[in-house]
């Protein structure tokens, strides 16, 4: 990666140190330095796919890379993942500027890829190429002692966010057994919740029973053993971005849901979780925007 920033750097650098008409600009090594970093980035994601396929650990560093960039592809989570891993909140070079905030010196970039031109396949189907694009992190910024600790809604609140608009009504049931907290019923198209339980467990089984919901496409045919890991990792995400307590959750036996499978399948089998938890931290995001607007124009008591 460093070789390639270097020549990118060296490129720039004998453009700007030559006399143009002596060395014109190389339009055609330019586009190869450009696809040689392009290969760099799908061979990360390759290999960092195959690393969290391997291992627990890393499996969950990913789903916490993936909470807090919950909007990015799992294709550039994993690169964030590979690259910079403690990001929290990244822009390009302009965008920061744009903001008034600079990058400090000697900070080097890290790269995602962002969707390019559309072209057309052998097949006469339609393709996007994807472009790298160097991104750099808040901490790498002169921003970044103005950073904030996240806030988080109280546990009534959180709550409340989670179940506004459920794709399927919620119910309290006493006759789950005694090792269940909740239960997605495809056959009613229902959730049955315990009674009595505290607020992190009313949430963290409420999250990964509404995931299936979200994953049922209701035709008949779903099959809650197939999304059990899905919507595991799917609350799991969802307690990590809104500040629930996720030390039961465990990840160790993960690789027995994912030997086997081809990098690419296993990208899609995490896309699949990822747009669940993306989908209903969508609804709660836009109820709790909804009730903070409500408390700023109430009048003062």
């Amino acid at each position: 990666m460093n070789n390639l920033d270097d020549l990118f750097r060296q490129d720039a650098a004998s453009r700007s140190s030559t006399n143009p008409s002596e060395q014109p600009f190389d339009k055609e090594a330019w586009a190869q330095k450009k696809q040689e970093l392009r290969q760099w980035t799908y061979e990360t994601i390759d290999a960092a796919t195959s690393s969290i396929a391997q291992s627990g650990d890393e499996f969950q560093r990913y789903l916490d890379v993936q909470s807090r960039f919950d909007r990015y592809s799992v294709s550039n989570a994993l690169l964030i993942l590979a690259q910079r891993p403690e990001a929290t909140r990244i822009a390009d070079f302009d965008t920061w500027k744009e903001q008034g905030v600079f990058i400090r010196r000697k900070e080097t970039g890290f790269y995602i890829l962002e969707p390019g031109e559309e072209y057309r396949r052998e097949d006469g189907s339609t393709g996007i190429s994807y472009n790298p694009k160097k991104m750099f992190d808040i901490a790498q910024t002169t921003a970044s002692q103005k950073r904030e600790q996240p806030t988080y809604p109280d546990d009534r609140m959180r709550i409340k966010a989670l179940v506004d608009r459920a794709p399927v009504p919620i119910v309290i049931n006493d006759a789950l057994p005694p090792e269940m907290h909740a239960l997605y019923q495809p056959d009613t198209r229902n959730i049955v919740i315990r009674r009595g339980l505290d607020a992190g467990d009313i949430f963290r089984s409420l999250a990964q029973e509404l995931a299936h919901a979200e994953l049922d496409r209701g035709d008949g045919r779903y099959s809650r053993s197939d999304f059990t890991f899905h919507a595991y990792c799917a609350s799991y995400m969802l307690c990590k971005q809104f500040g629930v307590d996720t030390s039961s959750f465990r990840f160790h036996r993960m690789q027995e849901k994912l030997k086997d499978i081809e990098p690419q399948q296993v990208r899609a089998e995490l896309t699949v979780m990822k747009d669940a938890a993306h989908d209903m931290a969508r609804r709660m995001n836009r109820m709790l925007a909804q009730q903070r607007q409500q408390l700023r124009t109430e009048p003062a008591r």
